[in-house]
């Protein structure tokens, strides 16, 4: 088997599990590239990639270009002579950059291909109600999250998890098929199998804040993958007397008797808060209000509806 010189291309924590097997494996990372440092919290300090950090770490060479067509970014990139370019979660790529190495370039991406193309697979995932996702590698080519597959690998989505949890078990499944995957590749024997065309294709666009709101006009089966495929962060909100109220976590009730209007409100003062959707309710056990922390419902309760009931809620 060859032993591959790769550069990775990558910048959250999702892809540090993926440089670090690489690093770890026969093969060589000659370059590593992520953001830009950007300047975050009140300080407005600058704060480096968990990409950076690790390659910092690992003292290896690292390139972060503003702009990926950059005629210096080019040459840098051009002089590391890779022979292949691994991505994890990073930017959409320039043809001129993943045509350059003369063994591809591949990406991991977090879920099973052809579905849920985009930026935000995990969540949507589970939003949807999926009882499984995964992980596959791909050939990249010019449209998005559509070249041939080399590997695939699936999970179950456990119905009593969040995307918090579903994110770090996809993290470890993908170091595994990533190492295989390259190490295939040196070897000259891997499958390239078509995305096939699929009637209906799930995508998996990048979620704003606005996609966060929850409707409570839908199914309260979806509204409870909606709350757990958004936590814990960036959170599925709603308003309470006007404040944003996030919910993190709930447990649902379906029922064939609607006994209030979808977004109503109720509570005991004590352990319950109930939102009622279309067929049912969800009763909330995490939540935050604006402007404070995040707590369990009880402490909730006993600091914002022990004394009065707030406007606009039911008294159970």
């Amino acid at each position: 088997m060859k032993q591959l010189k790769i550069v990775f291309m990558g910048t959250p924590e999702f892809a540090v599990p993926m440089l670090d097997v690489l690093v770890k494996s026969t093969h060589q990372v000659v370059g590593v590239i992520t953001a830009p440092d950007k300047p975050a919290g009140r300080g407005m300090q600058l704060v480096e990639s968990d990409v950076k950090k690790y390659a910092v770490g690992h003292s290896l060479k690292i390139l972060q270009p503003e702009k990926l067509k950059n005629p210096e970014f080019i040459a840098e990139l051009k002089a590391l002579n890779a022979d292949l370019f691994v991505v994890v979660a990073f930017r959409m790529l320039p043809e001129m950059v993943w045509s350059m190495p003369p063994m591809g370039t591949i990406n991991l991406h977090a879920s099973l291909l052809p579905q849920y193309r985009g930026a935000a697979p995990i969540n949507w995932a589970m939003i949807n109600g999926e009882k499984e996702t995964g992980v596959t590698t791909f050939f990249i080519q010019q449209e998005i999250d559509t070249g041939k597959i080399i590997y695939q690998e699936k999970i179950a989505i456990r119905d009593d998890e969040n995307v918090g949890e579903l994110y770090h078990e996809l993290m470890a499944l993908g170091a595994i098929v990533l190492a295989k995957t390259v190490d295939a590749i040196a070897a000259g024997d891997y499958p390239q199998i078509p995305q096939d065309h699929i009637t209906e294709i799930k995508h998996a666009p990048k979620i704003f804040k606005e996609t966060c709101k929850i409707d409570w006009n839908k199914d309260v089966e979806y509204i409870y993958n909606f709350i757990r495929g958004l936590s814990p962060y960036p959170a599925a909100f709603t308003t309470l007397e006007g404040k944003i109220f996030k919910i993190y976590k709930a447990n649902r009730h379906a029922t064939s008797i609607a006994q209030h209007s979808p977004g109503n409100v109720a509570t005991d003062c004590k352990k319950i808060l109930r939102f009622y959707a279309i067929n049912g309710y969800v009763d909330v056990e995490e939540c935050q209000i604006e402007g404070k922390k995040r707590i369990g419902v009880e402490d909730f309760l006993r600091k914002y509806a022990s004394t009065n009931l707030p406007n606009g809620m039911i008294q159970l």
